[in-house]
This record gives structure tokens, C-alpha cells and sequence, in this order.
């Protein structure tokens, strides 16, 4: 049995990990809360963007961009989201093991690491990129840690003229999609060739009004999506006018618009893996802590346990040597 200094030793250990993981509980709690009121200022925006294609698409279903084009897959990027930092649970874990996974149904279908490139955004998803010999290009160390539209711009601007040129044949996105503080989904999805229909038919369900990770806040976003889904079953489907008038004509529109619905993807991404990394951190801490808690009440009981013994055992000393006198 471990004697009273250890123990005491101990318990002061663990206070301080306390302290140490409480406090950066708090500082991902503040800092998911910016990210949070960073995606709600974004959404607008979005939603208005899908909703201009989405009007074109339906009008004129014809149309074709230069963004559209499917050809034999000789060549390939992925653009990776993680973080910088470490203490976020399994959120790195996912990425890279997501990214290993996707690089092996490549190699099963005859392209080799030569043809395969990573944009990664996030140092974790680059120092394992480059420990297994993946060719990176990492143009923005700092990105993962603060978020910036005019360089997401950029990268989709690099990977848009490169798939244009015929250097990549697909481009890939992996990221978190930021749901709730409680619940990330890993995302794997097309970039380049785009699938406008996809874009429009995602899931834009999100929980930006909380940063509780409890099932509560699980069972309310499964409620919340459940009324959402009723609600569009009950309303009246209008036909959209296809009487426009567009200018200069709708093929310059789409080729002016489908960039910047590149620029978004890539933008949202980066904001959805930002609160998502935060989400991860706040858990991942706010578990250790809860840990930390019961294994303070279980020294504390042995602490006791064992002074107890000891002035037991002392009291029976004291008693015996009186008899014997």
C-alpha cells in the first residue's frame, strides 16, 4: 500500500491537471464560440449563392460549365483539414486515418503516391502526410488556426486553374462538418469535377446556439431536424419563373459564379474544421477533467483509508503497551 506522502503527492498532482485542463476548457469554449458566430455571419451568403444556381440549374438544365467535365482519373489532390495543436481527442486521429484510407482505394485503382497530391491545412495532417512520403504543398502553416477567406481563395483559385489545365483529374475535400458542440461528422467530398446538385441538397441542420455537449443537445438537433423535414413536406411546392434575363449570357454567369462557389467550399470547410477542432478540445477537456474529478475522490478516499489505518494501528500500540506495563 502506497503511504500517506505518496498519496498526498499524488492528489497535489492531480489538482494541478485539473486546473490545467479546466482552464483550457474554458479557453476552447470561448474560442468555439467565435467560430460558431463566424459560420452564422457566413451562412447568408451561402444560402443565397445555391440559391442563384440552383435557380440557373433549374431553368436551363443543359447548361454545362467548364467546372463539370468528368475525365479518367489520372492524377489526384486532396485538400485535408486538422489543426495545428494537439488535445483535441481523436480529431486528427480521424482526419489522417480518413486521408490513409482514401489514398489506398486510389492505389487500388492503379495510381501510385507520385500521382497523388495533399493540400494540407493543419500541421498534425501534414507532418503525417510527410512522414509517410506524400507529396504536399503547404502554402499556409497558420490557416488552421486563423481562418482567412482571401487564402482559402486562393487555394480554390490554385486547384481550379490546375484542374483546368489538366494537372489534376479530381479533387477531393476532407474535413469535419461542424454540426453541433457534440457532434462532427468526417466528410469526404468532391471538389473538382463540381456536382452542383450535391452542393444543393446538402445537410445545412446545424446547432449554432449552443456550445453543450450533452444528449440533450443531441436529442434537440434530432428534434430540430425532424420539425425542419415536416415543415418542407407541408409546404406547397411553387415552380421556380424561368423567364430570366440574363446578361451577358448565362454560360459567363455560371463560369463567374461556379468560382466562387469554389472559393465558399473551400472557405466553409476551414470555418466548419475550425469549430469542429474547438468542439473536440472543449470535450476531449472537459472529459479529462470529469476524470480528473473522480480520481481525486478515489485518492481522497484511500488517503483517508490509509490515515485512518495509521492512527488505528497506532492506538493499538499505545493500548498494548499499557497492558504489558
Amino acid at each position: 500500500m502506497a503511504s500517506l506522502k505518496e498519496i498526498k503527492t499524488r492528489i497535489a498532482s492531480v489538482q494541478s491537471t485539473r486546473k490545467i485542463t479546466s482552464a483550457m476548457k474554458m479557453v476552447a469554449s470561448s474560442k468555439l464560440h467565435h467560430a460558431q458566430n463566424a459560420i452564422e455571419s457566413m451562412l447568408p451568403y451561402e444560402a443565397m449563392l445555391e440559391h442563384i444556381l440552383k435557380t440557373f440549374l433549374v431553368s436551363t438544365p443543359d447548361t454545362d460549365t467548364p467546372f463539370d467535365e468528368e475525365r479518367p482519373v489520372k492524377r489526384v489532390a486532396l485538400l485535408v483539414f486538422s489543426s495545428n495543436s494537439s488535445l483535441c481527442g481523436g480529431f486528427n486521429a480521424y482526419v489522417i486515418k480518413l486521408l490513409q484510407q482514401t489514398i489506398d482505394e486510389y492505389h487500388a485503382k492503379g495510381l501510385t503516391d507520385k500521382d497523388i497530391v495533399i493540400y494540407p491545412v493543419g500541421r498534425k495532417v501534414f507532418e503525417a502526410a510527410k512522414k509517410r512520403g506524400y507529396e504536399c504543398v503547404y502554402p499556409y502553416p497558420q490557416l488552421a488556426d486563423k481562418p482567412n477567406s482571401e487564402e482559402c481563395r486562393n487555394i480554390a483559385k490554385e486547384l481550379g486553374q490546375k484542374w483546368l489545365k489538366g494537372e489534376f483529374d479530381k479533387v477531393e475535400i476532407i474535413y469535419h462538418h461542424f454540426k453541433s458542440a457534440g457532434s462532427q461528422v468526417l466528410q469526404r467530398k468532391n471538389f473538382l469535377p463540381i456536382d452542383l446538385e450535391e452542393e444543393l441538397n446538402e445537410d445545412t441542420v446545424r446547432d449554432l446556439s449552443s456550445n453543450i455537449s450533452t444528449k440533450a443537445a443531441q436529442d434537440y438537433l434530432k428534434k430540430k431536424g425532424q420539425t425542419e423535414t415536416q415543415k418542407s413536406n407541408s409546404e406547397t411546392v411553387t415552380p421556380l419563373n424561368d423567364d430570366f434575363i440574363i446578361e451577358p449570357d448565362l454560360h459567363t454567369v455560371l463560369t463567374s459564379l461556379v468560382p466562387k462557389l469554389l472559393h465558399l467550399m473551400v472557405y466553409t470547410a476551414l470555418l466548419d474544421s475550425n469549430a469542429s477542432e474547438h468542439a473536440a478540445r472543449m470535450v476531449a477537456m472537459q472529459t479529462a477533467t470529469d476524470n480528473a474529478d473522480d480520481l481525486l475522490r478515489s485518492l481522497n478516499l484511500q488517503y483517508n483509508k490509509s490515515r485512518q489505518a495509521a492512527i488505528t494501528s497506532e492506538l493499538l500500540d499505545i493500548m498494548g503497551g499499557s497492558v504489558n506495563n
